[in-house]
This record gives C-alpha cells, structure tokens and sequence, in this order.
C-alpha cells in the first residue's frame, strides 16, 4: 500500500467501525425479541471495539516521544474529564440520576474507551519495550483479571486488561505485517469465509448469544458471569483467537480508495463522543412501545446510524465541538 493509500485505507477502516458502534448502540434497546437485531449486535461486539483498540495501538508508536504522554493527557484524559462531567449534568436532567454527583472514576458509559486508551498508552512504557513477550503477559493478565471477582467499571480497570491485548498486538504491528495479513491472494476469500461463518454461528446458537454478550463487554469477572470454575480463562483464552481472526478477516475486506464518507475516518471521536447524547435523548422522550415498534425496520435503523455519522463527523461539528474534544480554538 502506498502512503496515501494506507491513509485512506485506514481512514476507511475508521469510518466503518464507528458506524458499527453507533449502529450497535442503536438497536441495543431493540434487540430484545428480535433474534436477528440480537444476532448482528453479538457479532458488531465480538470485533468492533477490539478492532478500534487494535488500530489506535497501530498508531501509538510514537510513545517514546517526549510530548507523548503530554498528548495523551490533553487528547484522551482532558476529555474524558470533561464529557463525564457533562454526561453527570446529562443523566441529573434527563432522569436517569437522582442526584447530581460527580464521579470521575466510574466512567459513563461509552467513556470508558477513553480511561482505558490513556491506560494503555500509559502501559506501553513498560509493554513497547517487552514486545512479542509483553503481549504474552497481557494475554495471561486479560486471562487471570477475571477471576477476580472485584473486578469492574471502576476506574474501567476489567476493559483495561481485558482489552490490552488488542492495543498491544495493534502497536506490534508493522506495515510489513498489515500487507501481508489483510493484501495477500487469500485475504479476501478466507476473510468472507470466517465473517459469514462466524455470523451463522451466532444466528444458529441462540444459547451461544445469550452467554456471550458480557463476556464480550468486558467488564465484569468469570464469576458474575456464571462461571465458578478454571474453565473462565480458557473461555477468554478462545474469544482472544476469535476476536483476532474476525478482525483480521474485516481488515482484508476494506478498500484502499477514498470515498465521500473516509474523511469522517479522521473524525471518529467526535462521533464516539457526541452520538450517545443523540441515543440517550431518543430513549428519554421516546416511550418503549414506541421504540420497539422499529425493531425490524432493518435499513431504517441503518440509514439512521449513517445519519448519525454523516452529521457528527462533518466539518461543522468538528469546528464548533473542537475546543470540548480536542481542546482546540474554533476559528483555528
């Protein structure tokens, strides 16, 4: 892939994963009832936030770098202050808290990605230097994290490790590496093959979805899960092989070329950050039967998760929305 290429590639791979994680936020509430909506949000989960981990350790090679730890700081944990005490306002208003309080360690909902990506950043001044070795301790500390039955959304500490192993392999990867994984001969048969196999594994097992959906959100112990035994670690040890080969086999599948939609690639946090405003108001004026009602309106939920993406990724949130998201000045 040549330079450009690899940034549209990229801004490509970007675009469609914050698609799928708006897409999945949408039809959570709906998915109750409707097998097929439960099906696609298990499959969305199996890959999506490991595949957007994956790709944000690709691009933190840089940690070395002096103003490293400074950008991660003003970039990742500034707004991740800031949105949470937003989201605290939000929740007071639209009811959803009784009181108003200010709780900068339990992260609100989709705001854990950002406590755990200044973790990881943070942990890469250990793990860059062990290399291939530290993602084998990452892989054992994922596995044994579990078992700890204290474990949880405190400080986002389960989805820091659970999930660490994904930054990880990302930041081990080179361009070398990305070529001959997603761009050989077989890439795309193998990678439609183990995509559509692994989607008909979930909407043959119902059981398979039921059991799986918190293990695939990582945050929560093997005990809270139903398992008492060893056999929790050796679950995780399964879901780590099959998380990296459907993300591989989605990464074969995206084009190098640029289209109207990649720019919003280089935008996705302010998506990330904004949509779930967007999701929560809907779900706040917006009675249950009502909501249900578009349980099975298939393309109507997708074209409105674009929606969301062409209207939050666009140039003009961007300007006025940088000096809360990235701390910039609007007219700059």
């Amino acid at each position: 892939m040549a330079a450009s290429n690899r940034s549209l590639y990229f801004d490509n791979v970007k675009f469609i994963l914050i698609f799928l994680v708006v897409f999945g936020h949408v039809i959570s509430p709906l998915k109750e009832g409707e097998s097929f909506l439960y099906t696609l949000y298990s499959f969305i989960f199996l890959f999506h936030m490991p595949a957007f981990i994956m790709i944000s350790g690709y691009f933190s090679k840089g940690y070395q770098k002096k103003v490293f730890f400074l950008r991660s700081i003003k970039k990742i944990l500034v707004p991740y202050l800031i949105f949470q005490m937003i989201y605290s306002v939000f929740y007071y208003l639209n009811g959803d808290e009784e009181k108003l309080a200010f709780n900068l360690l339990e992260p609100h909902w989709t705001l854990w990605f950002l406590l755990s990506l200044f973790c990881w950043n943070s942990l890469l001044f250990v793990f860059g230097k062990w290399r291939w070795k530290g993602l084998l301790i990452a892989v054992i500390l994922g596995v044994l994290v579990g078992y700890y039955e204290g474990i949880g959304s405190y400080l986002s500490l389960s989805r820091t490790f659970v999930f660490f192993p994904y930054f990880l392999l990302g930041f081990l990867l080179n361009k070398e590496h990305m070529r001959k994984i997603v761009r050989s001969k077989l890439s795309v048969p193998l990678g439609i093959g183990v995509l559509v196999c692994t989607f008909a594994l979930f909407a043959w097992n119902s059981s398979l979805i039921e059991e799986s959906v918190s293990w695939l959100l990582g945050n929560a112990s093997y005990a809270s899960m139903g398992i008492e035994s060893a056999v929790g670690g050796f679950i995780r040890l399964g879901q780590y092989f099959m998380t990296a080969l459907v993300i591989f086999s989605f990464l074969a599948l995206i084009p190098s070329k640029g289209f109207s939609v990649t720019m919003i690639g280089q935008r996705t946090l302010y998506v990330y950050l904004l949509h779930g405003f967007i999701i929560k108001i809907i779900e706040t004026l917006v009675p249950d039967e009502t909501l249900s009602s578009y349980s099975g309106h298939y393309i109507l939920l997708l074209m409105f998760s674009l929606v969301i993406c062409l209207i939050l990724g666009s140039y003009f949130i961007k300007k006025y929305t940088s000096p809360l998201i990235e701390l910039k000045n609007s007219a700059a």
